[in-house]
């Protein structure tokens, strides 16, 4: 298969999901027709091992585990009673509960993994509040997008699980790098907040609550911070593997639901029927990319892109701006778990041939699939936020309410470009 053909193939790819098309079955069928029409039918017998291998892989199943951890903690009331916590102690900044939205989506983040999830839970605690104080709510759908994006950059992040099994890059490494450009694009979140509060002339603050009564509301913040310690400190000090540390947090947090008194059989089987559906819907698109890596890696697609890109003479530095012009327009038209496994098996051989970082390039690609959550038409943060506000405005607020952050998201991708040792430094240091 030649570079040109693959290119065809993966333009066919491209409109059959959005076509409406499965990605699973988009990707798997472009990676048969492909390996056939190379090597024919004997190709057929190549995929056997490959899915076998796949659902054997040890490292996939932190992938359920780290979703049951996320609706454990959803489904059990911690992430409501969290954001009460937050608002005591945010809500006094310039912004008010928009910084608490931000605070929110970084906490829940810190032990869901999923960007929808985290826009969605924390979305559907805020807006009938912050709709009732009088809040914008183009801003208050706009920090709530793009607080729902830290859900795949603060680790757990079931999307660097996806991107470590594609490169056998450590998992463990990938989650510890994003959590200091996790903590500096909350932070950057949070500074727009303030910045744009005192600018308009309408700062909106909270009431401030008495000292005791914020003291009092710590305890519903320990749940989400013991589990994040188990999980990242078990992970750094090399205690358990990805695997080990989700059931580590899925213990963990089982432990804090039952003193709540919310365990119960209906809690447990909710749960579990929710991790079953999104654990089978992304482990069946990674099977579905394994079946087009090998297609990529028989037919050589992958070397020939790398000796191309390297005879246009482009650097490092070249290359990842060409990306990020590249992701910019790919995220307006696909979602983000498509992207990944459709690019990475061609950017990844690429980036490694020009010396880049494998850990520091899935920090980069975990940014660009942020920035395509936020990105219309097809941005899932945009439309999952859309659709829990309390009143019946247009899809336009939350687009132009997100506007502000995605250009933030873009500034701090240029940063990481320049300063790699943001992302890198910590996990060389495991």
């Amino acid at each position: 298969m030649s570079v040109g053909i693959f290119g065809l193939a993966f333009l066919a790819m491209l409109g059959l999901m959005l076509a409406g098309m499965p990605i699973a079955v988009s990707m798997a069928l472009v990676g048969v027709i492909g390996g056939i029409s190379a090597y024919g039918v004997p190709f057929m017998d190549s995929i056997a091992p490959v899915v076998w291998g796949v659902q054997n892989e040890n490292l996939l199943t932190s992938i359920p585990l780290f979703v049951l951890l996320g609706e454990l903690l959803l489904r059990s009331g911690i992430a409501d009673r969290m954001y009460i916590a937050l608002s005591a102690w945010l809500g006094r900044m310039p912004g008010g509960l928009l910084h608490t939205n931000i605070g929110a989506c970084a906490l829940f983040a810190a032990t869901s993994g999923s960007s929808v999830a985290t826009a969605a839970t924390v979305g559907t605690v805020a807006l009938p509040s912050l709709q009732r104080r009088g809040y914008s709510m183009r801003a208050s759908l706009g920090s709530l997008a793009a607080g729902g994006t830290l859900g795949i950059l603060i680790p757990p992040s079931v999307n660097m699980i996806v991107y470590g099994s594609l490169t056998n890059t450590s998992i463990g490494k990938l989650f510890i790098a994003g959590i200091i450009p996790g903590l500096l694009l909350t932070s950057c979140f949070m500074l727009w907040i303030w910045i744009s509060s005192v600018l308009s002339g309408t700062v909106k603050r909270e009431d401030k609550v008495p000292l005791a009564e914020r003291l009092r509301t710590l305890q519903f913040l320990v749940p989400p911070v013991v589990v994040f310690g188990i999980v990242m400190g078990s992970l750094y000090f090399g205690i358990a593997t990805t695997t080990e540390s989700a059931a580590l947090g899925v213990v963990a947090a089982l432990s804090f639901v039952a003193q709540s008194g919310k365990l119960n059989w209906e809690l447990l089987r909710n749960c579990f029927v929710s991790t079953a559906r999104v654990s089978g819907m992304i482990l069946l698109i990674i099977v579905a990319a394994f079946i087009l890596n090998l297609t990529v890696s028989l037919t050589g697609v992958a070397e020939a892109m790398t000796k191309w890109v390297a005879g246009l003479g482009l650097t490092a530095t070249g290359f990842i701006l060409a990306l990020i012009v590249f992701y910019l327009i790919l995220g307006m038209f696909m979602d983000v778990l498509s992207m990944q496994v459709a690019t990475i098996p061609i950017t990844f051989p690429i980036a490694v041939a020009l010396g880049v970082d494998p850990v520091w390039f899935g920090i980069f690609i975990v940014l660009m699939c942020e920035l395509g959550l936020i990105t219309p038409p097809v941005g899932m943060n945009l439309f999952v936020v859309h659709g829990i506000r309390p009143d019946k405005g247009g899809l336009q607020d939350v687009i132009w309410g997100a506007l502000p952050y995605a250009l933030i998201m873009i500034g701090f991708t240029l940063l990481l470009l320049m300063v790699p040792g943001l992302a890198t430094w910590l996990p060389g240091h495991m």
